[in-house]
């Protein structure tokens, strides 16, 4: 089905505005994407209608608040195709779910001399706590390489499996440069060793179908901020028998049974992951951006992007002087570009001066700028409700930083 994206666009407040006395180009979906009425709504409707504490109230508006909560726990269970709600861990993002992971299983699980893979494609949330865990308990970081297009190459990351290979922890869509990881085959050869894996689908969970069943993904983490919805929020996924044998990564109210001072028993999945008040209006708001993504389709969101993500190569790539960083032949709807002579804040902030919105810097993937020895990037990332007139507007715009620069 072809989406009708003018439409679409109507859906977005934040787009009919100007900036500088330009029409808003937003290509910074990449950070955060913008978000639908029914989203902004959603959150309006829960302050003003039913805002209360969940779980724990028996009155009108504690249990209409909790069923919403809850519903949006299935919705998500849906999306990614796991088997039961149980395996649905709501978080602050996905930072947040990889931190669980590296201080629960990580830190029950993984021993002195044990070594965790990660790719250098890796954004800095899934470097840390896995350096962090290294240092705490001696185990050791061991790093996949990837050729100049920014592809992890499957042959060396084979070398580095062993019996001592504990844990793969490895993104699904390079923020960076748009990559999709062959996740499935990077799953399989590291289950035939025994590891378990966890998937960064931080960048993915926008922009493809996610079947955490189909893949065997041990763990899958994302943030709800990529798909139309708040800041805030994140999802773990875990496979419901890894969750059942892991500690809780923080303690308080909700994710107990009973507490004594001798001894306190923990609350069954998903709750004991979930300490504390959480992310109530948050939570609630997001099913209404999964079910705009639903209601879409996926499939046709993918290929407005695909036609978005050709047609900005081709004119970008025609532009003399301009490179685009990250070539793979399976990519998502980002394009990293440098320009001869012309450092990338100075980009941004000429395109910005024409109502542009793109990223500048490193994109937290510091290690990575390293190993392709540049500094950093200008970064365009497409979303749904963007336009190949909009892309005719970066190219005005990247002429004309040329002009003024070169």
């Amino acid at each position: 089905m072809k989406l009708d994206i003018n439409k679409i666009r109507q859906d977005f407040p934040i787009l009919e505005q100007s900036i500088n006395g330009k029409k808003l180009v937003y290509f910074d979906n990449a950070a955060t994407t913008q978000k639908p009425t029914v989203v902004i709504e959603a959150l309006k409707s829960y302050y003003e209608g039913y805002n209360a504490n969940i779980h724990r109230g028996i009155h009108h508006l504690a249990e209409k608040a909790t069923a919403a909560f809850e519903e949006t726990r299935k919705t998500v269970r849906a999306f990614l195709n796991a088997k039961t709600t149980e395996e649905i861990i709501f978080t602050y993002g996905t930072t947040d779910s990889i931190n669980l992971v590296a201080n629960s299983y990580g830190q029950k699980f993984i021993s002195e001399g044990d070594e965790i893979l990660i790719s250098t494609l890796e954004h800095h949330s899934n470097i840390v706590p896995w350096q962090m865990l290294c240092e705490g308990k001696g185990c050791i970081l061991k790093i996949i390489p990837i050729n100049d297009a920014g592809e992890i190459i499957l042959e060396e990351y084979e070398k580095l499996l062993s019996p001592k290979t504990k844990l793969v922890s490895v993104v699904h869509v390079s923020n960076a440069l748009g990559t999709i990881n062959p996740i499935k085959t990077i799953i399989d050869k590291a289950h035939a060793f025994g590891a378990k894996v966890l998937v960064d689908g931080a960048q993915a969970c926008s922009h493809i179908d996610i079947d955490v069943q189909a893949l065997d993904a041990d763990f899958y983490a994302l943030s709800a901020h990529k798909l139309f919805g708040p800041t805030g929020l994140g999802v773990l996924y875990g496979k419901k028998e890894l969750l059942e044998t892991m500690p809780p990564y923080r303690g308080g109210g909700e994710m107990i049974k009973e507490v004594t001072f001798e001894k306190t028993t923990y609350a069954d999945l998903p709750y004991k992951f979930e300490a504390g008040t959480p992310n109530i209006a948050d939570v609630v708001a997001f099913k209404f951006a999964l079910d705009y993504i639903q209601n879409l389709g996926k499939t046709n969101i993918a290929a407005h992007e695909n036609e978005l993500l050709a047609y900005a190569t081709e004119k970008l790539g025609a532009i003399e002087g301009l490179t685009i960083i990250g070539t793979a032949k399976e990519k998502v709807s980002v394009i990293s570009f440098i320009l001869e002579g012309i450092h990338p804040q100075d980009i941004g902030i000429i395109l910005d001066q024409q109502g542009i919105a793109v990223r500048t810097g490193h994109h937290c993937t510091q290690p990575l700028m390293q190993r392709l020895g540049i500094p950093g990037t200008a970064r365009a990332s497409f979303s749904v409700y963007n336009t190949f007139e909009e892309i005719d507007a970066l190219v005005v715009g990247i002429l004309k930083v040329k002009k003024l620069l070169s």
